[in-house]
């Protein structure tokens, strides 16, 4: 290493030696082969006895996936896209889910904030493996009003008001120690003032233009129901699988 080369702070680990373009080894292929999809009983799905409107299909799907004990239902992919058309996607919790739309929120700076300030359209995703079940719902996205953003937070746990209070969501963090001390601080705030508002959060509304409905099945015949938005309504649609 030469004199200029600045050396790696001693609580970030050197990494690993570049492997791109190495073969996958023997053991991570056999692990990955060796996995199971969807070992339980699947649900059946008779897509002509489905309602005219998706939302009552996803309350009804939710409740489902509750009472089968599904994990974190709540939870969905998100998908964005930069300026340049790039995506990207990660998990976040669904807040609601109306005639408006389906609704989640973060803070208009962060990432996602940025990518549907460009670009006002997203994708969601479900998927509950306790019954072999995907949702996709794609559409234009708006920005609730203010005090939507207000009561939300209000709505919310002590942690995730405290989370909120952080904000610099998607900021370069010069080390874990500063987040210590902002989480701390963002946490005694919560409790004293449980009505504390983070100016940047911000509910976002994803009004669909299209909601699939994807029903697994043991032996492929998958179900895949679609709803589209055609002319002010509905129109159902069955695709290959």
């Amino acid at each position: 290493m030469s004199a200029d080369t600045p050396t790696p702070p001693p609580d970030i680990p050197t990494p690993p030696p570049d492997t791109a373009g190495s073969a996958p080894s023997g053991e991570f292929v056999r692990l990955l082969r060796s996995q199971r999809v969807w070992d339980t009983e699947l649900p059946e799905f008779a897509p002509d006895t489905a309602p005219a409107r998706p939302l009552p299909l996803f309350e009804q799907w939710f409740a489902q996936a509750v009472a089968a004990g599904q994990s974190e239902p709540h939870t969905m992919s998100l998908a964005t896209a930069d300026a340049e058309g790039r995506p990207d996607v990660r998990t976040v919790v669904l807040h609601g889910a109306d005639e408006e739309g389906w609704h989640f929120a973060s803070h208009a700076g962060s990432r996602k904030g940025r990518h549907l300030a460009s670009r006002p359209y997203a994708a969601l995703g479900f998927y509950w493996p306790a019954q072999g079940r995907q949702i996709r719902v794609r559409g234009p996205v708006t920005v609730a009003p203010p005090e939507v953003a207000r009561a939300d937070l209000r709505a919310r746990s002590t942690g995730a008001l405290a989370s909120a209070l952080v904000g610099r969501q998607s900021e370069v963090l010069p080390s874990y120690e500063e987040l210590t001390r902002a989480s701390d601080a963002a946490w005694d705030r919560a409790r004293r003032e449980p009505d504390a508002s983070a100016p940047s959060w911000t509910v976002y509304v994803l009004d669909p233009d299209e909601v699939e409905f994807f029903q697994g099945d043991a032996r492929r015949r998958h179900v895949r129901l679609t709803y589209r938005r055609a002319h002010g309504t509905w129109l159902r649609e069955l695709l290959w699988p």
